[in-house]
């Protein structure tokens, strides 16, 4: 290889060998950077703390290498270059690994080795539509794609469309990419919900903000990953919180609306019991929108992906209730991750439709 990339083993502790490693294949002693040394102290300092002895040995580096500094992390990276090639060593903690390829590495590498053309890439993400029948849709241009390439790649809740292009620069490849992302959006319509690194928090904070509409949340299943990323999306717009577990709380809640909603036996429907749920949730905490997460598990059923059961999700305005019914239920992180994203979609089409 030209170039090995290492990821992690350079830190302060013991079982950190990576660069005792990389100088004994290269053939060289380590020595200690003095730079390196002063930013890591200077790093302690800032933060308040005292720099262990053992963090030293992080400003150790094969003799000749060239210095990486890290301003996200106290463990610097490296490069050694050699007549076989090149070995860059990178932090193991992925933020500080990624920041430092994006910011450090790729340019490194584009002088280096004189790289004329580049290649970029473009998410588009799609929810409440699973691979399948995103393929269904688009699978001609996976098919057919040379330059640029399009590919689907699945997550709890969402899926990625990743348009890709190699072209002389970014620019040049946007222009690839554009005609692709246009007949993407066409055939997929509003399902596509975001773009690279926004999310779908995001884009409901957007609606929240444009519209100034605020917004409280009654979930149990999902214990809490709806109103964290609501809080997320708009600090100021997000009003209150609720978690519940069992059946109390919703008739606590219920009991404490105006007015007050008595559940007779045999229960509501789920459905038309959400919405009352998140009309309760509105009107005691004065928000303007009131959304519910109401699952109803298999106990028997103990998958983390795709459990038995059903679950609700409403949101109302005061004069409109939206409410959708899923299939699933389960308390695995994939099942909780992709109810929380798929209750944020109720909201930013809600909201799409209520402001136009």
């Amino acid at each position: 290889s030209d170039v090995v990339i290492t990821g992690g083993g350079i830190g302060p502790t013991k079982d950190d060998i990576t660069r005792e490693v990389i100088a004994e294949v290269t053939g060289r002693e380590l020595v200690l950077h003095p730079g390196l040394l002063k930013d890591i102290e200077q790093r302690f300092r800032s933060r308040g703390y005292i720099m262990t002895s053992n963090n030293k040995r992080q400003a150790y580096v094969p003799d000749g290498a060239i210095p990486v500094h890290n301003p996200n992390g106290t463990a610097p990276s490296f490069i050694v270059e050699n007549k076989k090639g090149v070995i860059i060593a990178l932090p193991g903690v992925p933020f500080e690994m990624k920041w430092l390829f994006d910011n450090e590495v790729v340019p490194y590498l584009v002088k280096k080795f004189d790289l004329s053309d580049v290649i970029t890439f473009r998410v588009l993400k799609v929810v409440d539509m699973g691979e399948s029948a995103v393929d269904e849709l688009i699978g001609h241009l996976i098919a057919n794609s040379s330059n640029p390439t399009v590919g689907v790649l699945a997550h709890p809740g969402q899926v990625d469309v990743r348009i890709a292009a190699k072209a002389s620069d970014k620019t040049e490849a946007a222009k690839l990419m554009d005609p692709v992302e246009e007949e993407v959006r066409r055939l997929l319509g509003s399902r596509v919900f975001a773009v690279d690194e926004e999310s779908i928090e995001d884009a409901v904070g957007v609606l929240l903000r444009g519209s100034d509409k605020t917004i409280a949340v009654y979930e149990d299943l999902t214990g809490g990953l709806v109103a964290g990323r609501l809080l997320d999306a708009s600090p100021e717009h997000f009003l209150m919180g609720i978690i519940g577990n069992e059946l109390m709380a919703i008739q606590r809640l219920l009991a404490n609306s105006r007015p007050p909603v008595i559940l007779d036996e045999p229960l509501p429907d789920a459905e038309v019991l959400a919405g009352e749920v998140a009309r309760a949730i509105r009107s005691q905490t004065g928000a303007d929108l009131g959304l519910v997460l109401h699952g109803i598990p298999d106990i028997d059923d103990t998958a983390e992906n795709l459990a038995k059961g059903r679950t609700i999700i409403s949101l109302t305005n005061g004069s409109d209730v939206r409410s959708k019914l899923y299939k699933s239920a389960g308390r695995g992180i994939p099942d909780r991750t992709r109810m929380s994203i798929n209750a944020l979609e109720l909201v930013r089409m809600a909201l799409t439709e209520w402001l136009e």
